[in-house]
């Protein structure tokens, strides 16, 4: 009995409005793990992510930005975990924070203009989108009260004592976001918005 026939027998005393048709579609995704539609990246450990994330900070503190954001855009982790992509994205921010608004244009222009560049800079795209979902969701979650990140300490008197200046948290994730906005604005007068299109329809998430 094929899978049609079986479907429509059981089906029969149910309300055909609640019928799943994707099952009864043999090339439906349902039918079939997606998955294997996309090549596997080789997996990346912790370890490796963090080394690496070391000598990027090793050459950005050595006066070469170009090497080091060049460096945390060819290596991002596609096979790593979540936790291995985040502590990445740590390190391409910094990398981004740690470079003068003067230095962004002629340094995009340079990776812009050598080979695989305009791949370099889709990937760039990926993870300014990336941090600014990131700051976002910190700066939602630090005005909740008893939310992750929030600097609320409980006391013995029963009240709150708040550590460091009010609001200091919302401002450093707004600057985060500034610095990322400044970066997408550059990085569009540069490449088009094409690099915009190629991040979003990419299955190759970062």
């Amino acid at each position: 009995m094929s899978i049609v026939q079986q479907h429509t027998a059981a089906s029969l005393s149910e309300n055909w409005r609640t019928i799943n048709i994707d099952a009864l579609d043999p090339d439906s995704s349902t039918n079939f793990d997606t998955s294997t539609l996309h090549a596997a990246f080789p997996p990346v450990s912790h370890s490796e992510i963090v080394s690496l994330g070391q000598q990027i900070r090793q050459l950005l503190r050595g006066g070469d930005a170009e090497s080091a954001l060049r460096g945390a855009l060819e290596n991002a982790p596609y096979g790593g975990d979540d936790a291995v992509k985040e502590t990445h994205l740590q390190t391409v921010t910094e990398v981004l924070q740690g470079i003068k608004a003067s230095e962004m244009t002629p340094l995009l222009e340079r990776i812009w203009g050598s080979e695989g560049g305009a791949e370099i800079l889709d990937v760039l795209v990926k993870y300014l989108y990336k941090g600014m979902a990131s700051s976002t969701s910190t700066s939602s979650s630090s005005g909740r009260p008893g939310a992750r990140g929030s600097n609320l300490t409980p006391q013995s008197t029963g009240f709150s004592q708040m550590s460091g200046r009010p609001g200091a948290q919302n401002e450093s994730s707004g600057a985060a976001m500034s610095v990322l906005l400044s970066w997408h604005e550059k990085v569009v007068e540069v490449a088009g918005l094409g690099c915009v299109g190629r991040c979003m329809t990419d299955w190759r998430k970062v």
